[in-house]
């Protein structure tokens, strides 16, 4: 049977893909700019029939169907890999939650630990010649996912860009249950973080100073990391690689500039490899059957063991708030659930292990209540219930407005001491006292 014979066959509506759903459930919407649209909007219109259906997924750039209404809930939970905006307000409402996870195992879990999905569904790229779909930017964790559900649906759409990579970027018609064609709507976009502020450009010019020609690129989502990007680009550095979690706009700006070539890359010469990406439509027109892009499984793309591989790594993350102790958060406001861990902690570690490799968290030292008033983003202690995103032996460089300091190798009144100075001024007295209370403090500035 020939591979447009067999599309043929398999080709259903999304109405019908939707009434194979019954009461508990377990379902995968893929993830990112892949989440299914048509199946959901579809599965939306059988709320009232159903209960306890579960949904995993994540980074969703549109609001799902099933969630619009209120008593969604009592028919639906949403447990997301990554949280964005939209997913906050799930979790909210009591209808979504976060899996907490190592970004890099994701694919084992899925093979080893969950095991079995009822049914993955999931936007691709139209079929090639050769009967693939292709999973769009989000080779990630899919080919995992697909090989544990009783049913594969794919969503077809015309505007996925088909991004070429190394394995499990794709999946075979003969490996798919059944396919929807969709009404190919624009794939979701996530908007650059905008103009640099000040403070992002004072401590994005401290990193770029300690990067070499030839280093090998991982930039985290937010401001600074995209501060670093921009400063980059109009720097003189050269011949810059790129192996990073998420891809984003930022890097087609830096290879338009002619600063990526990979040329010095120990694996995947030349090549711009990552798990998945998200950006607008520049980002997506740049990657489509473009040879230098790379898309790769999680599990390669953040293994410590093949980060380590590229010389002179730097990775590039922000983060929320830290601790004396230097604990970090980059996920939580206490108990509440702002993103997710991803894969930060995979490349701070690898980094340091990397020939010549940096990591840098950076943050700006302050933010500002909601009442006007300057709080500071480190602290003596965590805020209780925050969770712990990089644990206090894995942070090198920590940088802020006021100064970077590396972390690697100091004692508990050293690593208290480097955080302190580069805390803002006003509240640096307060650290210190605290820190002397807690006994990680061996003189005072006073003195």
């Amino acid at each position: 049977m020939g591979f447009e014979e067999d599309y043929a066959k398999k080709l259903i509506t999304a109405d019908e893909a939707a009434s194979f759903v019954k009461d508990g459930m377990w379902l995968d919407y893929g993830w990112c700019n892949a989440t299914t649209e048509a199946f959901d909007r579809a599965l939306a219109k059988r709320t009232d029939e159903l209960h306890d259906i579960n949904i995993r997924g994540g980074i969703l750039v549109n609001p799902l169907h099933i969630m619009e209404r209120e008593d969604a809930g009592e028919h639906f939970t949403w447990n997301s890999w990554h949280m964005t905006g939209i997913e906050r307000k799930y979790n909210k409402r009591g209808c979504g939650f976060l899996s907490a996870l190592r970004y890099s195992e994701l694919p084992r879990y899925y093979r080893e630990n969950i095991r079995h999905v009822d049914i993955a569904v999931f936007q691709v790229a139209p079929m090639d010649e050769h009967g693939y779909f292709n999973f769009g930017p989000n080779a990630s964790h899919m080919a995992a996912v697909c090989e544990t559900a009783d049913k594969v649906i794919v969503e077809v759409n015309k505007n996925m860009p088909r991004v070429l990579g190394g394995f499990q970027s794709d999946i075979h018609i003969s490996d798919v249950d059944y396919i929807i064609e969709g009404d190919n709507p624009p794939i979701g976009e996530m908007a650059s973080a905008g103009e640099p502020t000040e403070i992002e450009k004072k401590v994005a010019r401290m990193i770029v100073d300690e990067i070499p020609d030839g280093a090998c690129l991982q930039l985290g989502i937010g401001g600074m990391p995209n501060a670093v990007g921009s400063l980059i680009a109009e720097s003189d550095l050269k011949d810059l690689g790129v192996h990073t979690e998420m891809y984003v706009d930022a890097f087609v700006d830096l290879a338009r500039a002619g600063k990526i070539t990979g040329q010095h890359k120990n694996i995947d010469k030349g090549r711009q490899v990552f798990a998945f990406g998200c950006g607008t439509k520049k980002m997506y027109d740049y990657i489509n059957n473009n040879p230098e892009i790379m898309s790769a499984p999680v599990d390669y793309v953040n293994a410590i063991e093949t980060i380590e591989k590229l010389d002179n790594f730097m990775s590039i993350n922000n983060a929320i708030d830290i601790d004396l102790f230097g604990q970090l958060n980059s996920e939580s406001a206490g108990i509440r659930q702002i993103s997710g861990p991803g894969g930060q902690l995979d490349f701070v570690l690898g980094a340091y292990r990397s020939h010549g490799g940096k990591s840098f968290i950076c943050m700006s030292s302050t933010h500002q209540k909601k009442d006007g008033t300057m709080e500071s983003r480190i602290l003596p202690t965590l805020a209780p219930g925050t969770v712990v995103t990089d644990t206090r032996p894995c942070l090198q460089y920590l940088c802020t407005e006021y100064g970077m300091v590396n972390l690697k190798g100091t004692t508990a009144w050293q690593r208290a001491e480097k955080i302190i100075s580069v805390a803002h001024p006003e509240f640096r007295d307060q650290l210190i006292e605290s820190a002397e209370k807690m006994g990680i403090w061996r003189r005072s500035n006073k003195r």
